[in-house]
């Protein structure tokens, strides 16, 4: 990863709309940077909670957007109905592998279970050099703590390696996670 800026950027966010509002500011923050910065907007196709805000705010500050959704979730009528394209896959494997392969770097904004699988995922892809790219996790109000927590837990018990911290930057503010991204670099892992 050169010390650029990437191109294209994969944000992965609950679709809950029933969350504290801090987190919807969170994520119309970056979705508004990724517009302004021109960048395209990879994302899980959905319309609802935090996944429709950050497309919602690429699209209004003149990004695009490629949501990538699986037939499942775009028979339920949960897909955005504007983007730049709409990617539909058979699995839920295909989408994240698709979503993987389309992103020069990850944002990880609040989410739920979704979003831990996703993170966890590009962690492991991570830590066994399958990808070679930025994951940024945005710690608003200490969410992601009790995962962090889970890591060092594992990295004590011997089970993780204590360079995987390396793998991922933890910020609290959406004003940090582009300048990580940005000054990415291989000698930082």
């Amino acid at each position: 990863m050169s010390n650029s800026l990437s191109q294209s950027i994969c944000v992965f966010c609950g679709s809950s709309s029933e969350v504290d509002e801090l987190y919807k500011k969170a994520a119309q923050e970056i979705g508004c940077v990724i517009g302004v910065r021109g960048y395209t907007l990879i994302y899980g196709g959905g319309r609802l909670g935090l996944m429709g805000i950050v497309a919602d705010a690429t699209l209004a500050a003149g990004g695009k957007v490629i949501g990538v959704i699986t037939k499942v979730l775009q028979n339920l009528q949960i897909s955005h109905a504007r983007y730049d394209k709409l990617l539909v896959t058979d699995s839920m494997h295909e989408r994240k592998r698709l979503m993987y392969d389309l992103a020069d770097a990850f944002i990880i904004l609040p989410g739920g279970l979704g979003t831990m699988d996703e993170t966890m995922e590009v962690l492991v892809w991570l830590q066994l050099k399958l990808l070679d790219k930025p994951l940024v996790m945005l710690d608003i109000n200490d969410f992601w703590r009790p995962m962090f927590a889970l890591i060092d837990h594992t990295i004590a018990a011997g089970f993780t390696s204590e360079e995987n911290r390396n793998l991922y930057k933890a910020v609290s503010t959406t004003s940090e996670v582009f300048d990580v991204i940005g000054n990415w670099s291989a000698q930082e892992k």
